[in-house]
């Protein structure tokens, strides 16, 4: 029987959460969920993935849950989401699957297949900002990006700063497109990948969580898709205005008009809802 995957993704103000291995489908039919939330939160932390973990063991009856652990232990783990390649941490998770993160492990890596992505609070597009900063007036938060800007697409920080590979300056669209190494390429900004086309178009439901309060993401339209207008920094356009959307280049467009794009908002602050929440809305596409 061929395997079938559920991705939960949890992501930081940076990218994505995703599996782990699976062997078959539990004896009661439950489909195997794989979760990862990467940026320093480890595979078992009890106050974060081990507190999800446990919830969703407890409202879903005999699933199996994979939180994934990129290194040996828990240490290595926590390291590895601040400082690893995020190429070489989805290479880590194809191995382990038998086959921004989990979108990534979808695009590369089809086998076992993967029924479902939930990204919450994942930035799609990057970022283009500092967590809780106060705001795009602020000198401080202004400074800080500029520094940010003078080194994030050097090969060094691309390589050994996790936060770097998913930095996306509207200002620089062609120095982003050209050494950006993990974002740009997901994202097709350079050229198109017909097999991650191909292989995203294989998920049933794609399940994108956007928090309306967040202060760690920036732009919080990221989560949809969505990011600031190239050449500027203000103003904002939905991932429909998008060239990426228009031109199709990774069949997002395709997947809106299958039905397979889900959009959730919900107030709070990034990863802040309650477990009535979680249930009501994202419950429905794990079970």
């Amino acid at each position: 029987m061929t395997d079938v995957l559920l991705g939960l993704l949890l992501v930081a103000p940076v990218l994505l959460v995703t599996g782990g291995p699976v062997s078959v489908k539990d004896h009661n039919g439950t489909t195997p969920l794989v979760i990862w939330h990467g940026m320093g939160d480890n595979c078992c932390n009890p106050l974060s993935m081990g507190a999800v973990k446990k919830m969703l063991e407890e409202d879903i009856p005999g699933i199996h849950v994979l939180s994934l652990m990129v290194g040996k232990n828990m240490i290595e783990d926590t390291e590895n989401g601040f400082f690893k390649d995020v190429n070489e941490q989805v290479s880590m998770v194809c191995s382990q699957l038998g086959a921004q993160f989990l979108r990534a492990v979808a695009q590369r890596c089809p086998s076992p297949p993967m029924k479902t992505l939930i990204s919450v609070g994942g930035q799609h597009q990057g970022v283009y900002g500092l967590p809780r900063c106060p705001g795009e007036s602020s000198t401080v938060c202004d400074l800080i990006r500029k520094a940010l800007n003078n080194g994030a697409y050097t090969e060094l920080i691309q390589k050994h700063l996790v936060q770097a590979q998913y930095w996306h300056d509207p200002l620089n669209d062609d120095l982003y497109k050209k050494h950006s190494l993990f974002l740009a390429d997901i994202n097709q900004e350079r050229v198109v990948n017909e097999t991650y086309k191909k292989n995203l178009q294989l998920l049933e439901k794609f399940v994108m969580v956007k928090f309306l309060q967040d202060s760690m993401v920036d732009p919080v339209d990221s989560e949809w898709f969505g990011f600031l207008k190239s050449g500027q920094a203000k103003e904002t356009e939905t991932l429909q205005e998008s060239v990426l959307y228009k031109e199709d280049r990774l069949g997002l467009a395709a997947m809106d008009a299958a039905g397979k794009l889900v959009f959730l908002a919900t107030q709070g602050d990034h990863l802040q809802f309650t477990r009535e929440w979680f249930s009501q809305n994202l419950l429905p596409y794990l079970r």
